[in-house]
């Protein structure tokens, strides 16, 4: 993994990948302002966090931190996409997230100073923007009012933990999977109108492959597969190789319901 700099010079791509050119300090401001919760900080939080944060770039598979690792700040994600999950001695693994652009995420520790409470690794190449654990503590020191943004990123999560456990108890298959795809492609709830998740042309790209949605869900693949087709017959979702496209986000919605 490599951390580095913003740059102040050339700009840099949307898509720049690691081994790419370090990001112009304007490339990266409209990648953070995609985030619906870094737009709606106040402005002055936003400019500390940016002069504070660092890009770093990770490679597909590498590994961002394990569980019980101790907390080093909080991240948001630029390009790419980041695994968050657990894993049995067995290898068995629990699948909770794949954060995408515009979304944060290790925002736990900042307010319990424990320590990570899941593994991160690089779904694919990664670029990330790295706010140190030391100058959030200064930030919050010197402004004290500010715990009050970072609790309304915490505040979305837990809503989606619980919303999560209610479908798991309640809902049958079918509904689960459409919502989960409908949080996907909307970075569950922490990216902009335009961003979203991998979203193309404001349609729907879940960059997410069948097996990981059934691994989010705790269902089996043939499951989520048999799902995903009659979906697709019905016209809501195209399914192509590690990804699914909606179709008909409305119609999408109704099957959530």
């Amino acid at each position: 993994m490599t951390s580095r700099p913003v740059s102040a010079a050339s700009p840099a791509s949307v898509d720049a990948l690691p081994g790419a050119a370090s990001p112009s300090v304007s490339a990266v401001t409209a990648l953070l302002e995609r985030s619906a919760w870094f737009a709606g900080a106040p402005e002055a939080l936003r400019a500390s966090l940016r002069a504070a944060g660092r890009v770093r770039t990770l490679c597909a598979g590498e590994r961002l931190f394990l569980r019980g690792d101790p907390a080093d700040g909080i991240y948001c994600v630029l390009e790419g996409a980041m695994r968050v999950g657990a894993a049995s001695a067995a290898g068995r693994e629990a699948l909770l997230a794949v954060v995408g652009p515009a979304q944060w995420f290790g925002e736990i520790a900042l307010f319990d100073a424990g320590v990570r409470t899941h593994d991160a690794y690089a779904e694919r190449d990664a670029m990330l923007f790295h706010v140190p654990r030391a100058a959030l503590a200064a930030l919050l020191d010197a402004t004290p009012a500010w715990w009050h943004a970072f609790g309304l990123l915490l505040a979305q999560k837990l809503r989606l933990a619980f919303d999560a456990i209610e479908e798991n108890a309640l809902l049958p298959a079918a509904p689960r999977v459409a919502r989960r795809l409908l949080l996907l492609a909307t970075g569950y709830g922490q990216a902009g109108r335009e961003s979203g998740h991998d979203v193309a042309h404001k349609m729907g790209v879940v960059r997410v492959p069948q097996e990981d949605l059934a691994l989010m869900l705790a269902l089996s693949r043939q499951t989520v597969n048999q799902i995903l087709r009659q979906f697709e017959r019905d016209g809501l979702v195209a399914l192509r190789y590690g990804e699914i496209e909606i179709v008909d986000a409305a119609r999408l919605e109704q099957h959530a319901q």
